[in-house]
């Protein structure tokens, strides 16, 4: 997840690049730029989108909910990074429904606040932004992770949109990458595939550390690792790997080379292009082999 260390490297990399670095960012902080960054899909659907309201055992949580304009798909659950829901990630959202997949992106911080949880343009390098979303990401936990990923299996399950004979796949960003973990062993029999973006605390020596779970898991697994956390954690790589083998899991993980944590989201101040293409189109492969 999102901490000082990788903050470091978040800041030396905008004083090497300090005016691209702020053009680039005050573009994608729009919604048209969210729009422009994204290459198209030659085979885009049409889809539909609203806002959803979904009662947990702890409250109400407010999602986005995307999915192709016709039919019934498989099911995708997102999970965002820890500045939450906001309009980069319902963008993010909306592609990935244009490629025929019903996607509902929460806010994971809804015990606290509605979404979004942080202004438009907000990043964790400001001191009050960091005050703010800590303290929410920190009232989360691996029960809350089950609970929550339980309650959003079953909505989607009861979506006329949501194709329920198909496997769920889901995806998580920064903090979201433990929820992924979590989610797939607590529904192992409905998802099917799971994908972590510069996930961190995925493989610790904490006894609740989520690759402890693997075993409990059939999903198959993408881990996209950001260059700068394997340098700082370089053996949990290793961890997930022996993990998933020991398991007969299927997982590919990779260190992106050159890409700094928090690489994927399109209104990061490190996103990168290129590595985020490449990632998308891993997830993509994922899907298509294990969401039927």
């Amino acid at each position: 997840m999102c901490d000082f260390e990788t903050q470091k490297d978040v800041d030396e990399h905008l004083r090497n690049n300090s005016e691209l670095s702020r053009r680039e960012f005050n573009m994608l902080a729009t919604g048209a730029g969210m729009a422009m960054i994204m290459p198209s899909i030659a085979s885009a659907q049409s889809i539909s989108e609203r806002a959803v309201q979904i009662r947990t055992p702890d409250g109400v949580a407010d999602c986005h909910f995307a999915y192709p304009s016709t039919g019934s798909h498989a099911a995708v659950l997102v999970w965002p990074d820890i500045l939450a829901l906001r309009p980069a990630f319902k963008e993010m959202g909306r592609r990935l429904a244009r490629e025929g997949y019903a996607v509902l992106t929460v806010n994971p911080f809804y015990r606290d606040a509605r979404s979004p949880v942080v202004g438009r343009g907000a990043s964790f390098g400001q001191p009050e932004i960091r005050n703010l979303v800590l303290p929410m990401a920190r009232n989360l936990s691996a029960d809350t992770h089950f609970t929550d990923a339980r309650t959003f299996a079953a909505w989607l399950d009861e979506q006329d949109e949501v194709d329920s004979s198909k496997g769920i796949g889901t995806t998580g960003y920064c903090m979201g990458g433990p929820m992924v973990m979590r989610t797939v062993s607590a529904v192992p029999e409905r998802f099917a595939a799971g994908a972590t973006f510069h996930g961190g605390g995925l493989a610790t020596a904490s006894p609740d550390s989520p690759h402890l779970l693997i075993p409990e898991t059939r999903a198959s697994m993408l881990h996209c690792v950001a260059d700068n956390d394997d340098q700082n954690d370089p053996q949990a790589k290793m961890t997930l790997r022996e993990a998933y083998e020991s398991a007969g899991i299927s997982a590919e993980i990779e260190v992106y080379s050159g890409a700094l944590h928090g690489w994927c989201a399109i209104d990061s101040q490190v996103y990168h292009l290129e590595q985020a293409e490449k990632a998308w189109a891993r997830l993509l492969n994922l899907f298509a082999l294990n969401l039927v």
